[in-house]
């Protein structure tokens, strides 16, 4: 397993990447599947699939993909300059598109750069390695959305043709497909960019200009920082739903549901009766009480599982990262206490032995969670959680039906 932690505004988030060899011959290569069960794309809701990923000889699990379209800046209508890139994972836990390079190298996007003309670099910092590469601008289509001349990171590339990762940007790089385990990130959090003290401070192994041989920290500018596109479309841009159908105890090959842009803007993102947490506006957070313990938490799709420490609760014997319940399932439960608020309804969820249900073909799971095995760790609800529910991420400052974001709600 790819257990990665993003740092941003003081807010982090797990994005763990299971990555399981594949027990019959059924992978994709660079496309979607013919077995993978679409839908019909609205103007404002793209087919979000989840399914063995994009490498031919593994496969991911509990990943949730989208199908993103990017141009230059500005080449509206040109489609034989733009490129359209499937399997890129969905991510509530960061904000901004990242794209390997190996999908965009030929497109020549414009380069963000300081005043003196360097190149600006990026370093994202996880547990176990990091994203590292240049920041460029593009214009990006999901389906009839566009977020127009946005920073993006192109994963892999060499800023200012530095080819030497900053020492201070830790970890082993994840710039890959094989490591990345997918053909890259959309960001979707509750955040507008990825670092906001990026903007005042040069933070350490974060942004960088990049000139000769060296790369140096660096602050950058609005126009310069990744950022969440959705808070760059014209309409729809006040957060997104996400919807995927149950899962059972015994998984599935593949599932389909949909990731749909805005809150209450169109008939398709009604908050009905959803109910409302907000979070800490600095942090992400809120809290969660299990088994008589409060514990900061948050959601994120980009984590295949429930994380969370439980020592009454069995470690699989080859998955050693993953739970393996004496009784599976198991069924526990929790509550999610809104930031300053109430504790909403009681939340039932289940466990089964991990080992077991990874001898199967199975790549998606309801029913999966582990240790956290962090320091001070936080309660992580992993893609997981968003099986037959609708869940709404609303952007910090964007006005909703239920007033200004950051809000979870479902």
């Amino acid at each position: 397993m790819i257990i990665k932690r993003y740092y941003f505004w003081g807010f982090d988030s797990l994005i763990a990447i299971l990555v399981i060899p594949l027990l019959t011959a059924c992978g994709q290569g660079g496309g979607e599947s013919s077995k993978t069960p679409t839908l019909a794309t609205t103007a404002n809701s793209v087919p979000l699939v989840v399914d063995a990923g994009p490498l031919i000889i593994s496969s991911s699990f509990n990943v949730g993909y989208v199908t993103v379209s990017v141009c230059p800046p500005g080449s509206i209508g040109l489609t034989s300059i733009c490129q359209t890139i499937d399997h890129v994972s969905l991510d509530t836990g960061s904000s901004g598109l990242r794209l390997l390079n190996s999908t965009i190298a030929n497109m020549n996007l414009p380069i963000a750069a300081d005043a003196n003309g360097h190149a600006i670099g990026e370093c994202l910092r996880f547990v176990v390695g990091t994203i590292w590469g240049s920041v460029r601008y593009a214009d990006i289509y999901i389906a009839g959305e566009v977020a127009k001349n946005v920073p993006i990171q192109d994963i892999g590339d060499t800023p200012g043709g530095v080819t030497a990762i900053p020492s201070d940007c830790l970890g082993t790089p994840q710039n890959t497909l094989a490591l990345l385990g997918s053909n890259g990130v959309l960001g979707v959090s509750n955040f507008v960019n990825d670092c906001d003290a990026c903007l005042g401070l040069a933070v350490p192994g974060f942004y960088y200009t990049c000139a000769a041989s060296t790369c140096v920290n660096s602050t950058v500018t609005a126009t310069q920082v990744v950022r969440n596109p959705v808070a760059s479309f014209s309409q729809d841009n006040n957060g997104v739903l996400i919807k995927l159908p149950v899962v059972g105890n015994k998984g599935s090959t593949g599932v389909t549901g949909s990731l749909i842009f805005g809150i209450g803007t169109q008939a398709n993102n009604a908050l009905g009766s959803a109910s409302i947490y907000a979070i800490d506006p600095s942090t992400g957070d809120f809290t969660t009480n299990y088994k008589g313990a409060n514990i900061v938490s948050y959601l994120d799709s980009g984590s295949n599982g429930f994380f969370f420490n439980d020592a009454s609760i069995s470690i699989c014997s080859t998955n050693t990262w993953a739970f393996c319940p004496t009784v599976s399932p198991m069924t526990l439960s929790a509550q999610n206490v809104p930031f300053n608020g109430a504790a909403g309804p009681l939340f039932n969820f289940n466990l089964v032995d991990a080992d077991t249900l990874f001898n199967t073909n199975n790549v998606v799971a309801g029913n999966v969670g582990g240790p956290s095995g962090l320091v001070n760790p936080k309660l992580v609800w992993g893609l997981p959680f968003f099986y037959g529910k609708s869940v709404f991420t609303a952007i910090s400052g964007a006005n909703t039906p239920s007033g200004p974001g950051p809000y979870w709600a479902y």
